[in-house]
């Protein structure tokens, strides 16, 4: 089936030929570039990719404000305009294997979001301090204990969606910038009824570049489980509050 794998981008130009090459060797996929004005020439590496694979790489270059979720939700609307039966999401620093990917897709098939998880079979990443080990696992208690989700691994990047169900998600009201827009579509997808499971990946650090984790992304994933757990609490008060009004026009005067 006709897929396309999104790949966010700033400054990876060491990583993104490799990774390109990588999923293209799956032949019905295709990748599009959502570059986020890199400096280091990312962008024109994107524009080289797309030019030696006519029809199978595409390039938007992004002007605006920066941040993955800024990134994700520019390049899911356009890719929303096209025909894919699936849209994935992967990192641009190697750390997503595409080797997953078919299991992945495969498992659409009776599932609405596929999530490669690291934490379904222990803890599977590679090249981790302990700590970075103990605050992702942390972080992923916490989401799940604030906003109920039953999802082991609830912060990572590596999705396959159904199209379908991906056109579903009020992607206006998302207002995560950057890793806890992840979150923030995880919850609106579980609220919306999707069927959600995980397949086991094994996660490796990036070789080449720098992680774009910065404190004022670590301060925005742990508000917004509680700000998408408010939202949700009054939009439930409201429709609730809404009913008798409703029931009173029916019965008229």
């Amino acid at each position: 089936m006709p897929s396309l794998v999104i790949i966010p981008t700033y400054n990876e130009r060491d990583n993104l030929p490799v990774l390109v090459r990588q999923v293209l060797a799956y032949p019905d996929l295709h990748v599009m570039v959502a570059d986020d004005g890199s400096p280091d020439g990312t962008g024109e590496i994107a524009d080289a990719l797309a030019r030696e694979f006519p029809g199978r790489v595409s390039v938007l270059h992004r002007t605006g404000p920066r941040g993955l979720g800024r990134s994700y939700l520019d390049a899911i609307s356009r890719a929303l305009k096209g025909n894919w039966t699936a849209i994935c999401q992967m990192d641009a620093d190697l750390s997503h294997d595409p080797q997953y990917l078919p299991a992945m897709l495969a498992a659409l098939k009776d599932h609405d979001l596929v999530i490669g998880s690291r934490y379904l079979q222990g803890v599977s990443v590679v090249n981790w301090p302990l700590r970075r080990i103990v605050l992702s696992a942390f972080a992923n208690r916490y989401v799940r204990f604030v906003t109920r989700l039953r999802v082991n691994d609830c912060t990572s990047g590596y999705r396959c969606w159904r199209r379908e169900a991906l056109a579903r998600l009020p992607l206006d009201s998302i207002v995560s910038e950057g890793y806890a827009f992840l979150v923030e579509m995880l919850y609106d997808a579980s609220r919306l009824g999707c069927r959600v499971t995980e397949v086991p990946i094994v996660f490796v650090e990036r070789r080449h570049g720098m992680s774009k984790v910065s404190s004022a992304v670590l301060l925005e994933s742990l508000l917004i489980p509680w700000r998408l757990v408010l939202r949700a609490r009054r939009k439930s008060q409201g429709t609730r509050a809404a009913r008798p009004h409703e029931a009173n026009e029916e019965r008229g005067p």
